[in-house]
């Protein structure tokens, strides 16, 4: 299973359209060398420009601590033409999205296949249309279209993916064997890692995002109460 981080570098980069490999990229099959010039971090990225064999170019990555005059190998490389970042107010001619080799890569899946911290306990909302976590997956097929009500822990909060935030909720219901035990909701609002939030939405079923990253079943358009 990929990292969930690399999915979601998908997601954004399909909203996108793409150009071929960067020289740079196209030299070492799908990966760019270079010296770290400058260093920007912004939305849960850190935006590099690099010094490399093919001239100087900027890339993005997610969050990592690199710092100015480190030697740095950007994986998965893909070139964006015209990319606007709105957090730096900035339009890139030409980036490099990718992964940075030895950031953890690795880590990044056995983490997330970790627990997301403590066991989850979350009083289910109440209400008209009010389930669980573990409900609204048993039940994807018959509430597919529906509004409904679920409370829950927020686990993780990924901002403006596709133009939306993206926050994963658990109660304590459901199966971590099958993923049932986690809930994604994309919404305007925000909430941090910790929150208890009641979001309010419409049912998802069978979401395919492209990229090969697909989702059983997710809220959509929710409104979150805290």
């Amino acid at each position: 299973m990929k990292s969930l981080h690399l999915a979601l570098l998908c997601l954004v980069l399909s909203v996108f359209s793409s150009s071929a490999l960067a020289a740079g990229a196209a030299a070492g099959g799908d990966t760019v060398h270079g010296k770290v010039l400058a260093v920007k971090d912004a939305a849960g990225y850190t935006y590099l420009q690099l010094d490399t064999a093919a001239g100087k170019t900027w890339a993005a990555v997610y969050t990592a601590p690199v710092h100015v005059g480190e030697a740095v190998t950007i994986e998965h490389a893909m070139v964006m033409k015209d990319f606007t970042s709105k957090t730096l107010g900035r339009t890139f001619p030409s980036i490099v999205f990718g992964e940075l080799q030895g950031s953890g890569a690795a880590a990044v899946k056995a983490a997330a296949a970790q627990p997301a911290g403590p066991v989850v306990h979350v009083a289910k909302a109440t209400g008209a249309n009010a389930y669980t976590v573990g409900e609204i997956s048993a039940k994807r097929a018959a509430l597919k279209g529906k509004t409904v009500v679920v409370r829950g822990k927020v686990v993780k909060f990924y901002p403006q993916i596709m133009g939306r935030n993206w926050v994963h909720l658990r109660d304590g219901t459901g199966s971590a064997a099958d993923e049932s035990n986690e809930l994604l909701v994309t919404t305007n609002d925000t909430a941090k890692v910790g929150d208890i939030v009641t979001a309010r939405g419409v049912v998802a079923v069978d979401k395919n995002f492209g990229a090969g990253y697909a989702y059983r079943v997710l809220l959509e358009q929710a409104k979150l109460q805290h």
